[in-house]
């Protein structure tokens, strides 16, 4: 018995609930022993490197490069994406694309290169392969950008598992970002990041590495190009990052470096390069269109962890009616359930849930649901039943069910990598659409099972489908959250198909955006845990999911007026816009703050409100680009070093920038500024970029600018859809795009482009239409054109 894992669980005991704190101590013990007995003990390896190449098989987009130890296989997509798989690894299967991969280039070449190495030239790039199995990937002009090291692995002399170690250079200018959701970004410094989904287990703030939702995605911004590099395996590892320095030791740069060491898996990769923009877009092409959210999703949310009762929530959104202030969705956590059950509802404190939900309909609100996927292992329970009698749940390497401890005690697990079971889990959701809930949040899906000590999830020789070819938690781990919302997608698919699902996640991997969002999880009270919520948002959205947002306040502790109101200024120009605490934490209604910030938060809600129709139209934008909608300052102009590090402002979109306030007490902030011009959009003064600007903060508001000749979409005072245009400058053009919709429906709309120009002394709005160009659809409302 190891004596700290004793003491852990003695504290366990004493410091939770005496029932609660046994069933961790139990099943902690429980985990401990299963894998002792199913996961071999890694004794001695053998390292193995490529060798040297031995001869080349091409192939259609490239070819395969075979070595004494090795071989690598080389395919550029027709839309210039370049995979590469070491050990014969090829694309598929999966997890993190979007049905079948992309045709190869029959244009691309694999020729013979420099020193007995070989290459694979195509229109966008260029893949080099040296004689010992090093990957460099160069610009069309020939300027490297990436250069992956021969990788190494180590393999059980017994047989087994191998682990492996791929180092790779970029170059010295270069800045990572990615990654996943990282509360220390969204640039991502010199260290060692895990990949491996974790519940802190407390609530997290800039220091707390890693969180529920890491992706072994890089996007990697120099002044040659970006690129986004993604090592397709779901094996826990870690990144090591070290940036690059330009002119270190003698007057040589030094080249940046990432380390990637993996538990397991294949060894293989997909290189994107070009703009930001075209690589996101590649990105989306291949791991799937993000999710688009109904209209009413891109609204203000309210939850609590503890409503407790239908009359408190009634309470809650006659305040907000009371007060005139918009609401449109009200989350219930787990205080709604009986026992904490899923698929359960507690009758004693909601007796009229389905009544209650058609009431705050009428008004415009919907109501969504928590959903855990840990379900109470009792017979008598319908979840558990049900799933005992499709065999739905996972079991170890004997056989026997893996039992943890959730909120309702002793659990099982559903095994979502089995497309029975996901079938299975989707067709649950009629009761909850039965029950009125429109919408579906997901919680606890690392997977999380508490325990007194070691990892707080399930034991990693627990046996998974993985689509039927079999293996365990070790590679099931991290796409837990991605196919339970999957199963949760498609079955709201089949059971409201006129309708687009709404479901977010606090877990995922690389390619959740097909099916919704994600919030940031427990973030702390604390202005450093508000820092965190920007970087969490502005990070995923590299990686390729653009519907994030935080607890706005943080999830626990009571935030002072004035972080409450920060945080609610910021929270209204991210996706994701919803106010939300811990049982143990204080309030979250702006009125509980005090008469100014509720005043002020009503200015935030009302502008929230008024740029719905812009918001609406970054979704539409997304789904059909993969673009976030928020984007870094440097989105357009990645060669901008100093926009580079530039991490408390953003786009939204391509016509606003938004610069929170993410200190206290600070009344005026600093902006670095893109190039162009860009007016205040509350006293319309004009400030010119690139440059650093310094702008007024009152607690009234944070600074909010746009760009020049931008055609913002917005709601009008009649409640219609208006244009919002900002003069251009002299001699300039600008323009914007408009997606109007304002149901959640799957009717594509049309997208529709404006541009905006100079007309002697007047500014000319116009839509562009096959022909020619045409009179704007909806009222015009001109700002900034008296500026200059």
């Amino acid at each position: 018995m190891n004596g700290r894992d004793l003491v852990r669980s003695i504290r366990a005991v004493g410091s939770a609930g005496a029932a609660q704190g046994l069933r961790t101590v139990r099943a902690a013990w429980r985990r401990k022993r299963v894998d002792s007995a199913a996961l071999p003990p890694r004794g001695a390896e053998r390292a193995r490197v490529p060798g040297t190449v031995q001869e080349v098989e091409p192939a259609p987009g490239g070819g395969i490069i075979r070595f004494s130890r090795s071989e690598l296989r080389i395919a550029v997509a027709v839309n210039g994406a370049v995979f590469w798989g070491w050990d014969g690894a090829s694309p598929e299967p999966s997890y993190a694309l979007a049905g079948r991969c992309p045709e190869p280039d029959p244009r691309a070449v694999l020729e013979p290169d420099k020193d007995g190495g070989w290459r694979v030239v195509a229109e966008r790039v260029t893949v080099a392969v040296s004689r010992h199995g090093a990957v460099e990937v160069l610009t069309p002009g020939g300027v490297t950008l990436r250069r992956d090291l021969p990788p190494r692995w180590w393999e059980p002399v017994g047989g087994g598992t191998a682990r492996w170690m791929q180092r790779s250079e970029v170059a010295a200018d270069a800045r990572f970002f990615g990654l996943g959701g990282r509360a220390s970004g969204p640039r991502l410094r010199a260290g060692t990041y895990r990949l491996w989904n974790s519940d802190p287990g407390h609530a997290f703030g800039p220091g707390d590495d890693p969180l529920s939702i890491t992706m072994p995605v890089q996007l990697v911004v120099a002044d040659a190009a970006t690129h986004l590099a993604f090592h397709d395996t779901s094996w826990d590892g870690t990144v090591t990052l070290r940036e690059g320095e330009e002119g270190a030791g003698s007057g040589h740069d030094r080249a940046g470096i990432s380390e990637l060491r993996m538990d397991g898996g294949p060894l293989r990769c997909w290189v994107m390069v070009g703009t930001p923009a075209r690589v996101l877009l590649v990105w989306a092409a291949l791991t799937g269109a993000p999710a688009l959210p109904p209209a009413w999703a891109l609204g203000h949310h309210h939850a609590r962890w503890g409503f407790g009762s239908e009359q408190e929530v009634r309470r809650i959104v006659s305040g907000y009616q009371e007060r005139e202030l918009p609401l449109d969705a009200v989350h219930l956590d787990i205080d709604h359930l009986d026992g904490h059950q899923v698929f359960t509802v507690d009758q004693e404190n909601f007796p009229k849930l389905p009544l209650l939900a058609e009431e705050l309909r009428q008004d415009g609100i919907r109501l969504v649901s928590i959903v855990d996927p840990a379900v109470k292992a009792a017979e008598g329970n319908a979840v558990y039943d049900g799933g005992t009698a499709q065999d739905a749940f996972v079991r170890d390497a004997s056989g026997r069910l893996v039992q943890g401890v959730v909120w309702p005690g002793e659990t099982v697990f559903p095994d979502f990598t089995h497309a029975r079971v996901r079938a299975w889990w989707g067709g649950l959701y009629k009761e909850r659409l039965t029950q009125g809930f429109s919408g579906f949040w997901h919680d606890m899906n690392e997977p999380t099972s508490f325990t007194a000590f070691g990892e707080s999830t399930l034991p990693r020789s627990a046996r998974h489908a993985l689509e039927g070819r079999g293996g365990d938690h070790r590679e099931a781990h991290n796409v837990y959250a991605l196919c339970m919302a999957r199963a949760t997608y498609e079955g709201l698919r089949e059971l409201i198909p006129e309708q687009r699902p709404f479901v977010f996640s606090r877990s995922g991997w690389a390619g959740m955006q097909r099916y919704g969002g994600t919030w940031s999880g427990d973030v702390a009270t604390g202005w450093p845990g508000l820092r965190a919520s920007l970087s969490l948002v502005m990070g995923l959205g590299l990686c390729g999911v653009p519907y994030s947002g935080p607890d706005v306040g943080g999830f626990d502790g009571s935030p002072s007026p004035e972080l409450y109101l920060r945080w609610f200024q910021l929270g209204s120009y991210l996706p994701l816009f919803r106010t939300h605490a811990s049982l143990r934490a204080g309030r979250r209604e702006p009125w509980e703050f005090g008469p100014e910030v509720l005043e002020h938060a009503r200015v935030a809600l009302l502008e929230r409100r008024r740029l719905l129709p812009y918001f609406m139209t970054l979704a539409h934008l997304a789904r059909r680009t993969g673009a976030p909608y928020v984007r870094p300052l440097w989105w357009s102009a990645p060669e901008d070093r100093a926009l580079r590090d530039c991490e408390d402002a953003f786009l939204l979109g391509d016509s606003l920038l938004v610069a929170p306030v993410l200190d206290a007490g600070a009344v005026r902030r600093a902006v670095q500024l893109p190039r162009g011009r860009w007016y205040d959009t509350v006293t319309e003064r004009v400030h010119e970029g690139p440059g650093r600007v310094f702008l007024d903060a009152p607690l009234s508001r944070i600074p909010v600018l746009a760009r020049a000749g931008a055609v913002v979409p917005v709601r009008g005072d009649d409640g219609g859809l208006e244009l919002e245009v900002w003069a251009p400058a002299r001699g300039r053009t600008g323009g914007g795009l408009v997606v109007q919709d304002a149901g959640d429906g799957w009717e594509e709309p049309e997208l529709e482009r404006y541009v905006t120009r100079w007309a002697g002394q007047r500014v000319v709005v116009e839509r562009e239409m096959e022909g020619g160009t045409g009179e704007p659809a909806y009222p015009v409302r001109l700002r900034g054109a008296g500026r200059g």
